[in-house]
Formats: C-alpha cells, sequence, structure tokens
C-alpha cells in the first residue's frame, strides 16, 4: 500500500488440442488404418515402388516449404527501427506480459535496478523493479529508507515521500509488526516482506510519462516460534506513475489496491524455520519484460 494509506503498509491464448493428450488433428478422437495398396486378395501384395515423378514432385514441395519458412522469419525491415520494446496494436504476441528478449537495464543503483529503457518496455520493467523496493523489508529501515527514495523518486519529490514514509512507518507501525526501532526483527525472528511481480500493464503513455500497473504476490509476516505476525501471503496491484528524469523513469506518484487474488489451495503451510530459511537461502530477480 502506499504511506497515503494508514491501515496496511502493503497498503488476457491460443487455443489447440494440447488440452487432451489423445485427440487426433479436428479432436475427432478417431484412429485412421491404412491398408496395403494392391490386389485386394492378396493382401500380401506390396505396394508398387514410388517413381521418380512423385519423388520430383516432394522435392519441390519441400523446397516450396522451406523457402516459405524462410521467407516468414524475415520480419518486415521496417521494425529494425523501432525501440526495443516497442510492438504494433495488431502485433500477434502483443500480450502485456509478452516478453521481448532485450536487456532491460544497463547497471544497478546500490540494489536497485537503474538506467530503463525509454519506451513501454523500459517503463514496465522500471514499475516492476520499483513495485519490489517499495514494499520491501528493507524500506521499514529508517537507515536504508532514504537510499531507495532518493533512487526510485523523482528528485523534486523525494523529499515530500520520505517523509510520508517516515510517518506511515513510525514506532506504532514498527511496533505492531514486531520490530524494533531500526526495523529489526527481535533475536530469533525473521521478518519477510518480499514482492513478486506477476505481470504489468501499460495504462497510458509518452516519451515523458507513464502509468504502469504491476499486479504481485508476496509474503509477509514475521517467520518465529513466538511470531504473534506469522508470515501469510497476499495479492495486490499496484499503479504506478513515472517520469522520464534524470536519465531514467523515476515514480512521481504510486497507489495501492487489493486483489486480483486466486482462489486459495490446501497446501499445508510451511513452518515458521523453513519459511526463514527460504528468505536467506533464495535470492531476487531483476525484473523485466
Amino acid at each position: 500500500m502506499s504511506p497515503g494509506d494508514e491501515h496496511d503498509y502493503r497498503g488476457k491464448d491460443q487455443g489447440g488440442r494440447a488440452d487432451d493428450p489423445y485427440s487426433t488433428l479436428g479432436g475427432t478422437r478417431q484412429t485412421r488404418t491404412r491398408l496395403p495398396d494392391g490386389d485386394p486378395g492378396n493382401p500380401t501384395a506390396r505396394r508398387p515402388v514410388r517413381n521418380s515423378r512423385s519423388l520430383v514432385t516432394i522435392t519441390g514441395i519441400v523446397v516450396l516449404l522451406v523457402a516459405a519458412i524462410a521467407f516468414a522469419n524475415r520480419g518486415g525491415g521496417s521494425d529494425d527501427d523501432a525501440s526495443p520494446g516497442a510492438k504494433s496494436s495488431g502485433a500477434a504476441g502483443s500480450g502485456p506480459t509478452a516478453a521481448t528478449g532485450t536487456k532491460p537495464v544497463e547497471g544497478k543503483n546500490g540494489t536497485i535496478p537503474s538506467g530503463f529503457a525509454r519506451d513501454e518496455q523500459g517503463a514496465q520493467s522500471a514499475a516492476a523493479n520499483y513495485a519490489v523496493a517499495l514494499v520491501s523489508a528493507e524500506i521499514l529501515k529508517p537507515a536504508q529508507r532514504p537510499a531507495i527514495v532518493n533512487q526510485i523518486f523523482a528528485g523534486d519529490k523525494a523529499a515530500e515521500l520520505k517523509d510520508r514514509f517516515d510517518r506511515a512507518y513510525d514506532k506504532g507501525f514498527l511496533d505492531k509488526v514486531g520490530l524494533d526501532e531500526d526495523g529489526n526483527a527481535a533475536d530469533g525472528l525473521t521478518y519477510v516482506s518480499r514482492t513478486a511481480p506477476v505481470g504489468t500493464k501499460v495504462i497510458a503513455f509518452s516519451p515523458s510519462e507513464v502509468t504502469v500497473e504491476v499486479w504481485c504476490t508476496g509474503v509477509f509476516g514475521t517467520a518465529g516460534v513466538s511470531s504473534t505476525n506469522p508470515v501469510s501471503n497476499d495479492w495486490f496491484t499496484m499503479t504506478l506513475k513515472l517520469r522520464w528524469a534524470e536519465e531514467d523513469w523515476k515514480v512521481e506518484s504510486f497507489s495501492q489496491k487489493d486483489g486480483p487474488a486466486p482462489v486459495n489451495t490446501d497446501r499445508t503451510a510451511s513452518n515458521a524455520d523453513e519459511i526463514a530459511d527460504a528468505v536467506r537461502d533464495f535470492g531476487g530477480f531483476t525484473y523485466a519484460r
């Protein structure tokens, strides 16, 4: 959730026949049996040897198929000048989370990626990475918060947002989630706040401003035998308004809402030690599309 929300700190497939491995083309699920050619009265008769004309015909068909595939794979030359993340509105596979294969960033500033491309792909990559940082355990630590805020937000917004974070994550909030004034859990406990973007969607885009929604899930709480705030998962959507500033995408404002959330399974919950070990042993990712 955004700092302004006092109640919580966190706050479209191609068909086919793969659905039935036993189906046949057309979904008839029937099997054809081809009988040997030749004399019907003599089932042991062999098929006549195929003549050279048949071979020439088959060879010609193969050549045409290869040529057609090569032509299709060439693509249009005009797309070479487009930005790496740009796609026409009618392009196949233009779903909002389709991967482009383009490296998202040139480097990092601290632990947060930076140097995003000035296009839709770059903006979505930036928004996904920023969502992770904005709902992290580190931003609850007063000593680390200024660096995160200065990295993510536009320069003229950083001071204002830092004040809002400081007010939202005050001592009362830290006590509520079982952290001390430095944002640390008590001995024997591990505080968990880790977000995983599930998908991104551009709501509005221009070369200087963009609004991106990031659908997220995550795990939040305190792992430990004596924890009164056990680790649980959540689903939420963050909306980030980004501005091109300082040769990168920077956050101007953001908000958060609950869901969309799937139906919970009946999987047995892991114990506190397993959760704590997973947080320690599994690192995070640089998110990209």
